[in-house]
């Protein structure tokens, strides 16, 4: 996932990380709700910690994929990014199964697919997509995207337009937001954070910590606090540092002054089809959000055709585990009127 924009030094210091110093690494502990505390219910609905799917599997380049597919009619497909799985999903894919199918892989080292010797790059990844979909012979997509799942779907649609119906998308990787001019354009804290990732010191951090589960998920893409049982899902697929290899390779295709190159290549060829691209689009967003804050969504509402927005309230990165049952009614909505 990419940073939040509006994180600062102070929120950075308050949840337990040591900032950069004259070379020095970032260190950090990450916290979690209580067990015993209650979830907040926004607009008086619960928010389930219950994964209510049984997983099936399919074999792409030799490895197995782990996927949800409930339901039968139009596939819609969703995709998550980084450090999530299917599990992110879990409330909202009820909200569809009625009239289509959905489908929801865990991504390649993620969730319960396959953890194959690969380098985990935003084109291998990429790949894997590609190939899951052929294997499962969809056609006539409803992409239902986030994060790096949002770069990848992106990708998928402009390189095959006739297979793709309609996209919606929310906290996507996509310009305005990325690719970013340089780590000195970004806010000191993020900056120097980005830098940090890709030295031995954020290898150490990412693996080491699992700091993009521990930290990065409950304390800076989520204002409500985390469950236990909600934590130990996205826990549960990076046991030990080998596994939490996607996790650090993620951050570290953040197209950033033009590295790394072809991440970004895809990122700005993603934006170009994006703008210039009739498919009928549906852009959740939230108050102050991360990849898509106030301006970033004004400017897709300016530029962007056949596009319906919907405000959600306040929120961060994880949206769908702000506002679920919002995002599950209005995709439902969309989807009887495209």
């Amino acid at each position: 996932m990419a940073f939040l924009p509006h994180l600062s030094r102070r929120r950075l210091l308050a949840m337990g990380a040591t900032l950069p110093v004259a070379g020095a690494g970032i260190t950090a502990v990450g916290t979690t709700a209580d067990s015993a505390q209650d979830p907040v219910r926004p607009y008086g609905l619960d928010i389930s910690p219950d994964f209510p799917f049984s997983k099936k599997s399919v074999d792409v380049q030799g490895s197995q994929i782990a996927y949800v597919d409930e339901g039968a009619g139009q596939p819609v497909l969703f995709l998550h990014g980084n450090p999530t799985s299917s599990y992110l999903w879990r409330n909202i894919i009820p909200y569809v199964t009625a009239g289509y199918r959905a489908v929801a892989p865990d991504m390649i080292g993620m969730g319960d697919s396959a953890k194959p010797d690969i380098g985990y790059t935003f084109l291998e990844h990429a790949a894997y997509i590609d190939g899951f979909i052929e294997a499962l012979g969809l056609n006539d997509i409803i992409l239902v995207i986030h994060d790096w799942g949002s770069a990848i779907g992106m990708r998928y649609a402009r390189m095959n337009p006739g297979r793709v119906a309609a996209i919606a998308f929310m906290e996507a990787i996509v310009p305005p937001s990325l690719p970013v001019p340089g780590f000195d354009v970004m806010p000191k804290a993020m900056g120097d954070f980005f830098r940090m990732v890709r030295t031995d010191d954020g290898k150490d951090l990412i693996l080491g910590k699992n700091f993009f589960v521990e930290t990065v998920l409950p304390t800076m893409g989520v204002l409500r606090p985390m469950s236990a049982s909600e934590m130990e899902a996205y826990r549960r697929p990076f046991p030990t540092r080998e596994s939490r290899l996607p996790t650090l390779q993620w951050p570290r295709e953040i197209p950033i002054g033009g590295n790394p190159a072809e991440a970004t290549a895809e990122v700005l060829a993603n934006g170009e089809w994006l703008y210039a691209s009739d498919v009928p689009k549906l852009l959740f967003y939230a108050e102050p959000g991360s990849l898509a804050p106030k301006p970033v969504v004004e400017h897709m509402t300016t530029k962007l055709t056949n596009l319906e927005t919907r405000f959600l309230g306040a929120g961060l990165h994880f949206l769908q585990e702000e506002h679920p049952h919002l995002i599950g009614q209005g995709l439902a909505d969309w989807l009887r009127r495209i």
